[in-house]
């Protein structure tokens, strides 16, 4: 017998409501043992519940990035160091790959939804890597103000974060990021051509009040 097609219509919309609201549903400590060769009784024993064990994910993915990056720009400086770091994050660095953690950074940024911790933790990483980013920007060119570094280390990582989710979530082919990493040297040049940006614009990287 075919099933109403409003009623199915009509569960989706309330469906859709609720997840506006409240996010993906945060996943048990149980859940998060699936698949590991980690005990669910050991991370019960050292997580009290999941959002301190998904804060420690969170740690280990961002200290991953950060020893490959600094094994990467070790002794360089200028325009080379900066278009190393940009390679970089689109994985386009031969001999120092990036982590191969897409679908873990796109799991994240869902329970980010539902849990402050993790909220709170990713919001800090990628400002970090957007004041490091601006900083190196500022280096190469110099006649940049900074809040327009900042601007563009704030375009660079959500083009960086968008490109890497489509291909985690929703697989697009890998080799998009080539088209993505030459879109961030076309915005580098746009804003060293056209100058300053609007005074009441709002600062890069401020939090929601």
């Amino acid at each position: 017998m075919d099933k109403d097609i409003g009623a199915r219509k009509k569960i989706a919309a309330d469906v859709a409501r609720h997840l506006a609201q409240a996010g993906a549903p945060a996943p048990s400590l149980g859940q998060l043992s699936e698949g590991t060769t980690t005990s669910r009784q050991l991370i019960r024993y050292y997580f009290d519940e999941p959002s301190d064990l998904l804060l420690a994910v969170c740690d280990q993915l961002a200290e991953a990035y950060r020893m490959a990056l600094v094994q990467g720009v070790a002794g360089m400086e200028g325009p080379a160091r900066l278009g190393l770091i940009l390679d970089f994050y689109f994985d386009l660095v031969e001999g120092n790959a990036k982590p191969r953690d897409d679908r873990a950074y796109d799991a994240m940024m869902a329970y980010a939804g539902t849990s402050p911790k993790v909220r709170a933790a990713l919001r800090e990483q990628y400002t970090l890597l957007g004041q490091l980013l601006a900083l190196e920007i500022k280096i190469v060119h110099r006649h940049l103000s900074l809040d327009d570094c900042a601007e563009i280390s704030y375009l660079f990582t959500c083009l960086m974060y968008g490109h890497w989710k489509l291909v985690a979530s929703l697989g697009l082919a890998e080799g998009h990021k080539r088209i993505t990493r030459r879109a961030v040297d076309r915005l580098i040049h746009l804003y060293a051509a056209e100058g300053s940006r609007p005074k009441d614009w709002p600062r890069p990287w401020a939090q929601q009040d």
